[in-house]
């Protein structure tokens, strides 16, 4: 996997990361809850629930790309057509009033498995991967360093972005109360994801 590739891909996360979702609104609420440490734990747990599927995503489609490819170009088109649905609908959604509360435990375990199941939960998240990853690698002939090299730009860039959010919220409200930021941040991640989906779909 190329230099450029990887710089390309963790541009790309950066942007996805910083869409307000079910993981900012936990690691917010916690911040805001308990402070700044308490939700770095949930950030843990977050990281970690993606590496999970990032993982999955990344055998299942290798495995698909060296032994079935016409189904893997049927996903891969069902994943350019579901990042342009996705990246439509955050580019036309509207800012929204945000009511944030705390989460109740405050054990170093309870914020980390708070992370880890919002993210598991959340089926969206691996087909996300699915359509995602082949733009970005060719999944064919990935070595353990270019899967150790991908798993480290995702954690790196999801979990100083959270932890970012997270260190915002123990300090201000005003980032996710301002319209105008939030109209900016979902514009810029529906971008990319529209942008990503073109991509994917016309790659050969």
């Amino acid at each position: 996997m190329s230099t450029i590739s990887l710089f390309a891909l963790a541009g790309a996360m950066f942007l996805l990361a910083i869409t307000p979702g079910p993981g900012v609104f936990a690691t917010v609420a916690r911040a805001l809850a308990s402070g700044f440490k308490h939700s770095a734990f949930v950030v843990a747990g977050i990281v970690v629930g993606d590496l999970i599927f990032l993982l999955s995503a990344i055998f299942g489609l290798s495995a698909i790309a060296a032994n079935l490819h016409g189904l893997f170009v049927a996903i891969k088109y069902a994943g350019a057509a579901y990042l342009i649905f996705v990246g439509i609908k955050l580019w036309r959604e509207k800012p929204k009033q945000i009511q944030i509360s705390g989460i109740t435990g405050k054990s170093w375990k309870s914020n980390f498995l708070t992370g880890l199941f919002i993210t598991l939960g959340n089926p969206k998240v691996i087909l996300f991967y699915l359509g995602f990853l082949p733009t970005f690698v060719d999944l064919s002939s990935l070595s353990g360093t270019d899967i150790f090299a991908i798993a480290s730009v995702v954690s790196i860039v999801l979990g100083s972005t959270m932890l970012a959010y997270g260190f915002a919220a123990a300090n201000t409200r005003s980032l996710f109360q301002n319209t105008r930021s939030q109209r900016f941040m979902n514009r810029s991640a529906g971008s990319t994801m529209i942008l990503t989906g073109v991509v994917l779909a016309t790659k050969t």
